[in-house]
């Protein structure tokens, strides 16, 4: 090899670590709770929400932040999600959801874009921290622990989608920022 070809290699290499640690860098720093609230939005009406529920303050002391629900954790499917999310930095562009207002008219539309990525995914986010085999059955409500016996024997506890159907999400939304105004809980039955 010449001393060219040598030198463009190098410099090929290096920039190739260059953009692809500035690439990283990038996608950590927008799966950040910090990140997710920048937008006035989001700190003035969702996480206000979080803020009440268990997944932001409890016993033990574990918070889930936005990523962990709403990013997937596996590269694959967290680039897949940071593709879809420019349709939301668009949206920001336009103002859509720029006002409590204007927010609360579409958080139903919103809430369904969520619940239907969720359930297409078998309620993946929530399967990163809950897990049926680290679940205490005698601490639950009955009618919880009937619930989720029916969807552990369905399958395997990381895996556990009921005949039927059926997945986290499918109870339990509402579990993390209030139901949309016009919500009609008909809409927990499964093949939405």
């Amino acid at each position: 090899m010449k001393n060219g070809t040598v030198r463009l290699l190098v410099i090929g290499v290096i920039l190739g670590i260059i953009l692809w640690g500035g690439f990283n860098t990038a996608l950590e720093v927008t799966n950040t709770e910090q990140f997710c609230i920048s937008c006035h939005e989001m700190e003035a009406t969702v996480y206000q929400e979080l803020q009440d529920t268990p997944h932001y303050t409890n016993r033990t002391g574990v918070r889930a932040t936005c990523p962990d629900c709403h990013v997937p954790k596996e590269w694959i499917h967290k680039i897949v999600r940071k593709i879809k999310a420019s349709n939301e930095i668009y949206h920001k562009i336009l103002g859509t959801i720029d006002t409590p207002e204007k927010f609360e008219a579409k958080r139903m539309q919103l809430a369904q874009n969520v619940w239907k990525s969720m359930k297409s995914t078998d309620s993946r986010e929530c399967r990163n921290c809950h897990a049926f085999d680290s679940m205490d059955f005698d601490k639950q409500e009955a009618r919880s622990v009937n619930k989720h016996e029916e969807m552990e024997e369905a399958g395997e506890a990381h895996d556990a989608s009921s005949k039927e159907g059926r997945t986290c999400i499918d109870c339990h939304k509402g579990i993390a920022h209030q139901l949309p105004d016009g919500f009609d809980p008909a809409w927990n039955s499964p093949g939405e």
